[in-house]
């Protein structure tokens, strides 16, 4: 662990922005509170970020790779997937050096495709088929259900599927089976191609895969969306009727409307996952991501969840949404929450999973 802490030196501020920012996210995902506490404050300098976490990611892989050598299946599931969010968290907003970046992200993938046989329940890599590429997911089913319907977990800009695991666990555990998995501008997707604003197109592969497998009910998809996902998913139902229900977090109505207010930091993930060279190109690429004349296309029900402190997206854009959509919609406002609500998971994930379950027909548990 880097420990080059400069008492006197002027403070970094996008370090400093992340340790007062980040904490919730990081725990919500999976990342112990005294990791994220003794990493961020080991170092100084924000250029020391993706190497310390990674150096702290590295400490679960090896317990979890001891664990199964040892011939602790359930232990190693565990410690690979912490060891994996850790590595993702090491690159997620890292831009400044990609090298650095790529071999966290490698390794985040290593290690949660690594645990997948171990979990509970086991899970399974996919690779789906996309424009001349690939588009990688993680399914999971639930054990005792024969053809479970389907919910698929889309990430957001910054976010991939190595985040989703305890998402995942909360459809699970109600008899759904989940597929996390990177779109475009997402994860493995991201240096083949970049963010776009008609997500339906590879939802579309993904659900065509989901449809294809006997041990699914491809009839009954259910998506679910956070941050940029929260855009994504409404505008997948309002083109794609497969979708019987969404689950919309944290998602803007017009993206460039919120593109200004937002820190530098994200700004320079634009960047990177638009494809561009400029801040200013970037913004110009989020233009079409707006559901003006979209949202009122929407029929399916859908649960739409907005945070009054959200400083990323202004919770008046879901609010807005759940007025023109034309099928029945929730509207969950979760006062003092921060963006998705990640500082107030308890009143909103379980909460999806049940809301969820109803509309894909299994029953309450």
């Amino acid at each position: 662990m880097a420990t080059h802490v400069q008492v006197d030196a002027k403070p970094d501020t996008k370090l400093e922005a992340a340790r007062v920012q980040w904490a919730a996210r990081f725990t919500a995902a999976g990342v112990p509170i005294a990791d994220f506490q003794e990493v961020t404050h080991s170092i100084s300098r924000w250029a020391e970020w993706c190497q310390a976490w990674c150096e702290r990611a590295a400490v679960h892989e090896k317990i979890g790779r001891e664990a199964l050598a040892a011939g602790h299946r359930l232990s190693a599931g565990h410690h690979l997937t912490t060891a994996a969010v850790c590595y993702h968290f090491a690159k997620f907003m890292f831009v400044e050096d990609i090298k650095q970046l790529r071999a966290a992200h490698n390794k985040a993938v290593e290690c949660r495709t690594l645990a997948l046989p171990h979990l509970q329940p086991p899970g399974e890599r996919i690779e789906i088929p996309f424009e001349g590429k690939a588009l990688a997911g993680n399914l999971r089913k639930p054990p005792g259900e024969r053809r479970p319907p389907v919910v698929v977990i889309i990430s957001g800009m910054d976010s991939c599927k190595e985040e989703q695991h305890y998402v995942e666990q909360v459809f699970l555990e109600r008899g759904m089976a989940t597929f996390s998995f990177d779109g475009p501008g997402q994860g493995e997707a991201e240096y083949d191609f970049p963010v776009r604003h008609d997500y339906e197109v590879p939802a579309g592969a993904v659900f065509g895969c989901m449809q294809s497998r006997s041990d699914l009910d491809g009839d009954r998809i259910g998506i679910l969306g956070a941050s940029m996902g929260g855009y994504y998913a409404p505008r997948v139902a309002a083109f794609d009727k497969r979708v019987k229900a969404c689950i919309a977090n944290g998602g803007a109505f017009s993206v460039i409307d919120n593109f200004d207010q937002r820190p530098q930091s994200l700004k320079d993930v634009y960047v990177l996952r638009t494809h561009s060279k400029t801040v200013e190109e970037a913004r110009e690429k989020t233009r079409p991501f707006n559901l003006e004349g979209i949202a009122r296309k929407i029929t399916c029900p859908i649960m739409i969840i907005a945070a009054t402190e959200d400083r990323i997206t202004r919770w008046q854009d879901a609010e807005r949404v759940s007025r023109e959509v034309s099928g029945p919609a929730t509207f969950l406002l979760i006062k003092g929450a921060s963006h998705v609500a990640s500082n107030r998971t308890y009143q909103h994930r379980t909460q999806c999973a049940d809301w969820m379950a109803e509309h894909l027909g299994i029953p309450k548990r």
